[in-house]
């Protein structure tokens, strides 16, 4: 029995895995559409949302067979719990991903407004979490896990800038209202998913370390904007 488990819960960790690998792609792809405002590219995230929903359906069917029938314990309990919780993190940002999008189509029938450039450089940050959690959890490390916690707090705060940047447009071109809010909004999608990145880092941790970190964090997050 113990064998059967351990086969399965290499299938699982293969699974996670491939359904990490389309999100990250969906959120590459995501912000490639916007910054270069591709409608097509933009239709070709959307229709392919589908799938990261099937697999995430999957994904969860397994771990709840797993925990029916074998009753884990100890670490293959935390790590089928972690795969549970990350799991819907992807599925949350293939949906962000998706929300990205969904702006691409709108900006690109609108006359041309530059996003500020903190917004890319948001963007980039959060490729840059998603990528490291998903390394942590692929190669099964926590300090690119501890890594990408720390990161959050940047994104947060370009995030809060973005507000008074997007104010001041809106005030020099009032005619360009509706591009501007939306986004302001695909700002918000990117901090989101930051969000779902250091939730992912969070699980890693919980997964190798039996150590709930979460609350940890905000304690470090809140000092921080003491300071």
């Amino acid at each position: 029995m113990p064998k059967l488990l351990q086969r399965q819960m290499e299938r699982l960790k293969k699974d996670i895995l491939a359904l990490s690998t389309v999100v990250e792609e969906a959120f590459r792809l995501a912000m490639e559409a916007f910054e270069h405002k591709d409608p097509a590219l933009a239709c070709r995230i959307i229709e392919g949302d589908a799938r990261i929903d099937q697999l995430e359906v999957d994904l969860e069917e397994e771990c709840l067979k797993l925990l029916a029938l074998y009753q884990p314990v100890a670490i293959d309990l935390r790590f089928i719990v972690s795969v549970l919780k990350i799991n819907s993190d992807l599925e949350r940002i293939g949906d962000l991903a998706v929300n990205i999008a969904e702006r691409v189509e709108f900006l690109s029938t609108r006359q041309l407004v530059e996003p500020p450039a903190v917004l890319l450089e948001m963007a980039g940050i959060a490729r840059s979490m998603l990528h490291g959690a998903l390394d942590a959890l692929v190669n099964m490390e926590t300090p690119p896990a501890y890594e990408v916690c720390r990161m959050d707090q940047r994104v947060d705060d370009l995030h809060r800038r973005m507000y008074p940047i997007i104010e001041a447009k809106i005030h020099q071109d009032p005619q360009h209202l509706e591009a501007l809010l939306r986004i302001l909004t695909v700002s918000r999608f990117i901090e989101r998913v930051a969000d779902h990145s250091t939730n992912i880092a969070e699980d890693v941790v919980y997964m190798l370390e039996g150590e709930i970190v979460r609350h940890r964090v905000e304690e470090h997050s809140d000092a921080a904007k003491k300071k």
